[in-house]
């Protein structure tokens, strides 16, 4: 049975990952499972020269110690990049035969910082920046206040 790869780029999970152990040949096993939902943008071939965005949901199976590190560092929103495989599913049920497929990934980036990574796990906790200051990640680049409106680093006196 052929396998075909699959790369989803920029994506962002859909929620938590599901972790669970499942029996294997050598005892217990890490099975983890995750949606992960990629945006892609096509150009309309209408005289406004629209882009519409095309929405592709993936759901995903990780095993072993990927499956346990996805469970602990990964949360809803998180941003990630796949490279899996896709198979063939089908089998026969009550004399139909049924179709489906599996997406088992191989490679898992993760995108985020550190801080963003514990920010999510935490529920939009502020976190330290290793610098004793707290800060909230995702919120921090649209909560600035253009350079001419702030106040100075320092003042004469």
């Amino acid at each position: 049975m052929a396998n075909v790869q699959v790369i989803q780029r920029h994506a962002h999970l859909a929620g938590a990952v599901k972790l669970e152990f499942v029996n294997g040949r050598d005892g217990q096993v890490a099975k983890a499972v995750l949606t992960a939902i990629s945006n892609t943008r096509r150009a309309n071939r209408d005289p406004a020269g629209t882009r519409e965005e095309e929405a592709t949901a993936i759901q995903w199976t990780l095993w072993g110690k990927q499956a346990e590190n996805a469970a602990q560092y990964l949360g809803k929103g998180s941003h990630v990049n796949i490279v899996g495989r896709l198979r063939n599913n089908n089998f026969e049920k009550d004399g139909e035969t049924v179709y489906g497929m599996a997406f088992t990934a191989e490679d898992i980036d993760y995108l985020d910082s550190r801080a963003e990574s514990e920010a999510r796990r935490n529920g939009g906790a502020e976190v330290e920046d290793g610098r004793g200051r707290a800060e909230r990640p995702s919120t921090a680049a649209t909560s600035r206040k253009p350079r001419s409106t702030r106040q100075p680093a320092h003042t004469s006196a």
